[in-house]
Parts: structure tokens; C-alpha cells; sequence
């Protein structure tokens, strides 16, 4: 059994959630639950949790104030939260789950696969997502990844270029290094365009400071600076053109 707590300070969402486990993942079982911060605490330092299901904005302080008093991360954060452009922003950034009010169970369900097919430490993508919150003002520097056997946290302005393969997306780096990555092209464009990344084509996402030439002919397409070709589809060609003479 997957060993779960509940922190919300909402009684009905915490019976609704508990509800949907029961219902749509019986092989989780509720450990305990907490209606605040402070109760929370108190809980997470008697039990061992494989899963914390964490409300945001509680009466008596937040989930990140919560997540501050412990010593270390070492379960499953899923957090629960209402509508937050920014929060959900950072949350994806960190590569940590969120869940909006009301949950839907299908989302639901998409944590908790992802849980038993990964069951990462969270403690470098809290440090990452606390990061982002703060740092409301400057373009995120790090993105955690997820590849099948761990999470990396990796330096931004070192992404070449991204490649879509299937719902899979296979990062390219100045160092050589590459990885795939359990997220589609689609995810990583809607993060990444603000940072300096166009999409070229279908299947590739570029980093523009690593653009070395645009070759017109052949039916067009970009060399960078680590060499490799990425073609540009017939409709964005316009768009790069103008893209690249505003550089």
C-alpha cells in the first residue's frame, strides 16, 4: 500500500479527496491528515508518509511554510492548489505535481502513476520550485527534468535544442550531454519561449543564442553551434526569417 497524508485546512476538500482515493486508487491509504500548518507539522514528524497531498494557501500559513520547518524531503509532494498563474508556472518548472481545485480524478490518477513509476527524493525540486516563487521578477536559470531514472536539475542557457520524440522530448546541451525526457515538445515550448526558444517545426524546439547559420536552400534549415542541422517546416519559415533579423 502507497502510504498517504492529507494537509488541508478545508475539511469537505480533505473527505472529497479521500473519497476519490478510495474510489479511483484503493491501493493508497490515507496515513493521516492535518488542517493547518502547525497540526501538519506536528503529524509529518510522527508518521512517514510515501505521499503528502498539500494544500497551498491554509489559515494558518502556507504549504511552503509548512515544507520549511522539516529537516528533509523525503516523500512524494503533490500539491493542491486554486487558480495561480505564477504557482502553477513554478510548479512546472520544479517538475513537482500540482493539483487544481476541484481535483479531477484523471489528474489525480496521472500523479499517482508518475509516483509509482519514479519515487524521487523531492528535496532538490522544492529547493528549485521555492526558487521560482521567489524570483518573480528575473526569467527562471533552472528547469528540473525528469528521465526514467532521476530528476536533473539543469542550468537553462546550457539547452541547445529540444526534440520531439512521441510524448517524449530529448534535451540536447552545450557539453554534449542529452537526455530524454517524459514530457512532450508542447510542455517544454509553453516554459521555454520567454527564455529564448522558438519552435522551428513540429518536432524542434531551439535555444536562438545557439543559432550559427539559417540555410535557405535544401528547404531551409538552421546549423548550431554544435554543429547539428534542425530543419524549419514551410509555414514557420517567415517567422524565422523575421526571428532571426530581429536578433
Amino acid at each position: 500500500m502507497i502510504k498517504a497524508i492529507i494537509i488541508d485546512d478545508i475539511e469537505q476538500a480533505r473527505t472529497t479527496l479521500k473519497k476519490d482515493l478510495q474510489v479511483y486508487a484503493p491501493d493508497v491509504e490515507i496515513i493521516g491528515e492535518a488542517n493547518g500548518v502547525v497540526e501538519g507539522a506536528k503529524l509529518l514528524k510522527s508518521l512517514k508518509p510515501d505521499i503528502l497531498f498539500l494544500d497551498i494557501q491554509m489559515q494558518d500559513g502556507s504549504g511552503f511554510d509548512l515544507l520549511d520547518i522539516l529537516k528533509e524531503i523525503n516523500f512524494k509532494i503533490i500539491f493542491i492548489t486554486a487558480s495561480d498563474a505564477h504557482a502553477i508556472k513554478a510548479f512546472r518548472y520544479a517538475a513537482i505535481d500540482y493539483l487544481m481545485k476541484p481535483v479531477d480524478p484523471d489528474e489525480l490518477l496521472s500523479a499517482l502513476k508518475k509516483y509509482r513509476e519514479q519515487k524521487p527524493n523531492e528535496s532538490e525540486n522544492y529547493k528549485l520550485l521555492n526558487e521560482t516563487l521567489k524570483n518573480t521578477h528575473k526569467p527562471q536559470e533552472r528547469l528540473a527534468l525528469h528521465t526514467q531514472d532521476k530528476i536533473h536539475i539543469v542550468n537553462i542557457r546550457d539547452i541547445v535544442r529540444c526534440e520531439s520524440s512521441v510524448n517524449y522530448t530529448e534535451f540536447f546541451f552545450s557539453n554534449g550531454k542529452k537526455f530524454l525526457v517524459t514530457k512532450t515538445l508542447k510542455e517544454f515550448e509553453d516554459l521555454l519561449s520567454e527564455q529564448g526558444f522558438y519552435r522551428v517545426h513540429q518536432s524542434h524546439l531551439v535555444n536562438t543564442a545557439y543559432i550559427r547559420e539559417f540555410v535557405k536552400t535544401d528547404g531551409g534549415y538552421l546549423i548550431m553551434t554544435d554543429g547539428c542541422n534542425v530543419p524549419v517546416s514551410t509555414r514557420k519559415r517567415p517567422e524565422v526569417v523575421k526571428m532571426l533579423e530581429e536578433l
